[in-house]
């Protein structure tokens, strides 16, 4: 019983699919022409296929560019402490940690006591390289800080700044710090100057000079010491002429090479005014002017007549004080000559068993009132980024 059923299903499906497949080559056939194309079945499979599935759009594959990187392993030094006057060297190191070739294209710097050195300006992938920085500890003394800025073609940090840090500390201490000397005591009052190193490290002196050569010393520059005492001898008469200037000390010490002290001497005799200006004058037409001059040591002195070098001045009264004289000048300007806008002249004032002094006097005649008119030849056209000083912008 089994296998009979099994035979007649199997042929029901078999004259089912006949039935089936007979009509529908006889629709196909009425629809489309006699000759199939074979390629029929796998068209239809695709098209189905096609409706069922929503089409994808592939990306293509990103395309890897070159990228430089420049990495520093530190972008601060510190030197600590440090002595004024003294050059120190310093380096950063850097690396390409890109994929690119790294191209360095400029290290600016803020200020020109820093100057650098580079091997080269091109590194390949992996490479490193060293910049090279030479400090200058200018004083004064305290912090300083100053900056290099490195240029390359690293997108990310096409600009890099380098901080170099350091103290400016006395390595060597000087006394006094400054001089100030009088024209009436014996060798100006200058005092003895000690030179003492404060860190114990021994030096000597290289050499000793002053403003035109108004003070020196004897030294030996053989001599190694951590301490020194100068005593300085002053010329008084090209003190007298100079007044103020500075005395340098050069030294060996590693961390000190030269101590400046400034020099300052109270002139013997007070001007005022110095100079003597006039404003607005006119021609042939006398200003009155009072000039005092007093010692500054309180000495008594005299003077002698009064004149000046081309004789636009002279004296009207002359009045005796406690410490000096009160000058009354009568100035007379000569002829304006041309288009001169000034005149000057100098005051010579004589000193009884002295030397001279002289007052530099100087006159301004009145601007012009008219106005000439510049004729207009040519108008041209003036650009928004031109400097009143500098003149057009070059491009």
């Amino acid at each position: 019983m089994k296998p009979n059923r099994l035979t007649l299903t199997v042929l029901i499906i078999l004259v089912t699919g006949c039935v089936l497949f007979l009509q529908a080559g006889c629709e196909e056939e009425a629809m489309a022409p006699r000759s199939l194309n074979p390629d029929w079945f796998k068209q239809q499979t695709w098209a189905a296929i096609n409706q069922q599935a929503p089409q994808r759009t592939i990306a293509a594959a990103p395309s890897v560019t070159a990228a430089p990187r420049i990495a520093f392993e530190k972008v601060t030094h510190n030197f600590g402490d440090v002595g004024p006057g003294t050059n120190h060297l310093c380096e950063f190191r850097f690396t390409n940690t890109g994929n690119g070739v790294l191209k360095i294209g400029e290290v600016s710097k803020v200020c020109g006591c820093t100057p650098f050195s580079l091997d080269k300006t091109e590194y390949t992938p992996g490479e490193s390289g060293t910049l090279r920085v030479r400090y200058y500890a200018e004083p004064p003394y305290g912090g300083a800080k100053k900056q290099l800025f490195v240029h390359s073609n690293d997108r990310r940090n096409p600009k890099i700044a380098l901080t170099i840090e350091a103290r400016i500390a006395a390595k060597v201490n000087f006394e006094p710090k400054a001089l100030g000397l009088s024209l009436k005591h014996q060798n100006a009052g200058c005092p003895q100057i000690t030179l003492t190193s404060l860190d114990n490290q021994p030096f000597s002196i290289r050499d000793f000079k002053s403003t035109a050569n108004f003070i020196t010393a004897d030294y030996n520059p053989s001599v190694r010491a951590t301490s020194f005492v100068l005593q300085p001898r002053v010329d008084m008469a090209k003190l007298e002429q100079t007044l103020n200037g500075r005395i340098e000390i050069g030294l060996t010490h590693p961390e000190c090479k030269t101590v400046t002290i400034s020099v300052n001497a109270l002139p013997r005799f007070n001007i005022s005014p110095r100079p003597i200006v006039v404003r607005d004058v006119r021609a042939k037409t006398s200003v009155t002017k009072k000039v005092r001059i007093q010692n500054n040591y309180k000495d008594y002195f005299e003077l002698e007549p009064v004149y000046s070098k081309k004789g636009t001045v002279r004296v009207l009264n002359k009045q005796k004080l406690v410490d000096g004289y009160e000058l009354e000048l009568s100035i007379t300007p000569p002829a304006q000559r041309g288009r001169a806008s000034i005149f000057t002249d100098t005051v010579v004032v004589k000193i009884k068993g002295g030397g001279n002094l002289e007052i530099p006097c100087s006159g301004f005649y009145p601007r012009p009132t008219t106005v000439s008119r510049v004729p207009i030849t040519k108008k041209t056209t003036k650009s928004a980024k031109d400097c009143k000083t500098c003149g057009p912008k070059i491009f």
